[in-house]
This record gives C-alpha cells, structure tokens and sequence, in this order.
C-alpha cells in the first residue's frame, strides 16, 4: 500500500505581505506574536475539504444594492475582477465574499459608533462563487472614508474588504482593495505596512468597459494567490 501524498503550495518568497508587527498600524503592537510562526503541514482535511455548495450561494448575494426594500445612498459601482492562481491560471468555485463600510463611512455593526449616518437600505456584505474563468462580478456602494483612532487625525483610505476561502475553509486569504488616486494613501498604515512594490496589487483600476451606461461605473480588481504577483493578504 503506497502512502498518501498530500500536495503543497509555494511559499511567499518575500515581499509581498506586511509584517505581523507594523508599529504605525498602533494594533498590531498589542496583538503580533512575538516568535516567528510554526508552519503546519498540510493534511488530507485541509486539501479536501468541506467546501460550500453552490446552491447556498444565490445570485442576489453578489448585489448589494438589491438587499433591502429601497435603494441605498451613494454611487453605485460594479467591482469586477479574475482570482488566478500562481501560473495565471483561472480558480473556479471559489467562495469570494466582500463587506464594507456604507457611502458615509459606516459598518452596520454594533461596535461601529462613528457619528456618520447608518443606511438602513445597506448591509454592506455579499458574496459570490468564481465562474469557469475564475470571474466573479459585485454590484454595490461605493464607500466613504472613515475616521480610526491609529494616530492623530487618523483616516482610513476608502477600501473594500475581501475573504476568499479555497478547497477548505481553513484555506482562507483575507486582503483589501482601494481605488486609484485615493488622496488618504499616505497616512493609511495598513496600506503601508505592505512592502512597497507590492501595494499597487491591492489598487483596483477603473475599468469603462464594464461600465453600465446612465447606471454605475466600474472598477477591475484581480486577485492573484501566489507567486511573484500575489495580491497582499493579510498573515495574521
């Protein structure tokens, strides 16, 4: 009887995730390890499975602007993009969920009490499976910035938050997209603590071509799980 072999993935080179500890992310200092992470091996569970069916997911779960009785406030904006992997190679099914914070810089959540106005036509989360082509397409709001307490007259720059889980739901990578040109970029120690070369993979670009005329515009937003072009995650 011949052993079971349990295949691996390549490990970041380097270079292309923040640190655990980032001192201008004022968090960090608190929660970071202070010893270098153990590797686990990878198991049979963690290659295999369990995944989520695709009969959980609905269509509606994608559009965030359809959620709730009336139409929430804001710019509507389609956000639109491919998860590769590695060798750019498409990832089907895979479980793709986004939350953020409304057009006024708000989360609909209790431990959010910035004074900006709640939309009670906005949740701010949805989710979607990649198609044969590892495409995956959301229709929402595009978000405010918001004030965060890191530092003085501390601002976040506008973001969205993504979480793709793989073949198993320990397999989950969690990263950030802005938008170009955000004028906030500067003093965003998120966005700064990753290595510099690698922060433009977490910018969307603007993207006319799927644009819906007198509607919504768009922005492209692809999702790379490793190798020299990997999107940032987070690796705590």
């Amino acid at each position: 009887m011949t052993d079971l072999v349990v295949p691996g993935y390549r490990r970041d080179p380097g270079g292309t995730h923040p640190p655990l500890a980032s001192p201008g992310y004022g968090s960090t200092v608190l929660r970071a390890p202070h010893q270098a992470p153990v590797p686990l091996p990878h198991t049979l569970t963690e290659i295999t499975g369990p995944v989520l069916g695709e009969g959980r997911v609905l269509p509606t779960d994608s559009d965030l602007t359809r959620q709730h009785d009336g139409e929430p406030l804001g710019e509507r904006i389609i956000v639109h993009g491919r998860v590769l992997d590695s060798d750019g190679r498409a990832v089907p099914d895979t479980l793709v969920e986004l939350w953020q914070a409304n057009s006024a810089g708000r989360y609909a959540h209790a431990r959010d009490q910035h004074p900006a106005p709640l939309d009670p036509n906005f949740t701010g989360v949805g989710r979607c499976l990649t198609d044969s082509t590892g495409r995956y397409r959301f229709v929402t709001i595009k978000p405010g910035a918001y004030p965060w307490r890191n530092h003085e007259n501390a601002w976040r720059a506008t973001h969205l938050h993504f979480s793709l889980f793989g073949r198993a739901f320990v397999q989950r990578l969690v990263t950030q997209m802005y938008f170009p040109g955000d004028p906030l970029f500067f003093q965003d120690p998120i966005y700064n603590a990753v290595p510099e070369a690698a922060r433009g993979r977490m910018i969307s670009s603007f993207d006319l071509s799927e644009t819906e005329p007198e509607w919504a515009l768009a922005y492209r937003f692809d999702i790379v799980l490793r190798g020299r072009e990997q999107t940032p995650v987070e690796t705590s």
